[in-house]
Formats: structure tokens, sequence, C-alpha cells
């Protein structure tokens, strides 16, 4: 019996971290979680800037929306790093561009917000297509929930990006969305 467990042992694979892995990670899927990993840390940043872009105009609806959208960005990036170590990999962190923290308008800066959404969305669909043909199941896996809460967040700054077009920067139209906002 110990002669076999010996046996299995040698057979166990051992990903970059040291950690036993049952299935290694394909390196160009891998290369591709890291750069979304990436998206999901400069979003968290960027929501950050833009929480405190509205705080500073005393926007509080605006400012508790990007808080949160910040925060959950950060959670994204955990939950990518955790699926990284249970992986067996090495969790590999890049430099982040500073944040633009200066705006023309409430109009551009939903804009930008919407389209990095639509970026993020774009990255997690090449993911899993990359997950399908190279048959990595587990990360298919790990990816669905995440696509659907993604799709709700591209949805949802699709939605306030027409309220704020329709508002047509009127104060008192932005202050009604800001009212909205929140009550969320």
């Amino acid at each position: 019996m110990i002669e076999n467990n010996l046996k299995t042992n040698k057979l166990i694979n051992l990903g970059p971290s040291g950690r036993a892995v049952a299935q290694p990670m394909d390196p160009g899927l891998l290369e591709n979680f890291y750069e979304h990993l990436t998206m999901e840390r400069h979003a968290n940043v960027q929501y950050f800037s833009i929480y405190l872009w509205f705080q500073e105009r005393d926007l509080d609806g605006f400012a508790s929306y990007f808080l949160s959208e910040s925060q959950g960005e950060m959670e994204h990036a955990y939950k990518f790093a955790n699926y990284f170590i249970a992986r067996g990999q090495t969790v590999k962190l890049k430099d982040l561009p500073a944040p633009i923290q200066a705006w023309d308008s409430i109009e551009d800066l939903i804009s930008y917000s919407f389209n990095m959404e639509a970026d993020l969305t774009s990255s997690l669909q090449q993911l899993y297509a990359i997950a399908e043909r190279t048959a990595d199941t587990r990360s298919s896996v790990f990816l669905d929930p995440i696509v659907e809460a993604q799709i709700k967040s591209e949805d949802e700054f699709a939605h306030i990006l027409g309220k704020v077009k329709f508002a047509a920067n009127q104060p008192s139209a932005i202050l009604l969305i800001d009212g909205d906002l929140k009550k969320k």
C-alpha cells in the first residue's frame, strides 16, 4: 500500500507555484488571464478615481455608484488571483496605467466607463473561447458566473449612459439621475 502511494506521488503535476495541479493551464490562456487581471485592477483604480471626481462635485449618488463599481472590480481581481492559486499558478501583477482624473462632462465619463465595461466583456469572451479551444473546462466553469455578471454591468452602464445623454448636461436632470443612483 505504501509503495503504491509513493508511485502515485511521482505522477502528480506541480504548477509554477509548487502547488499540485490536476490539469496544467495552457500558456496562451494563462497569459490572457493575466491580461484580464490587469484590466480588472485598472478598472478598480479608474472607478475609484471617478468616485473621487463625483465626490468633489457633491454628486453623492454617482459617487456611491462608482465606489461600489470600484469595489466590485477589486472583488473580480481577488477571484482571478485565487483561481490562479487554485490552479497552481503564480499570480503575476503587471503595472497599471494612471487613471484619468479630469473629465469634460459627465457624458464623457460615463461613455468611457461603458467602453471599459465593454472591453472587459470582450476580454472575458476571449478567455472563454481560448478555454474551450484548449479543452480547459475548469476555466470555462470558473468564467460562467463572471461573464453573466459582466453582461449585467455593461447593461447598467448603457442604461445610465442613455439617461445622461438624454439629460443633455442639464443640472436639474443630472441631479435627478444622481438621486436615482443614490437610492440603489
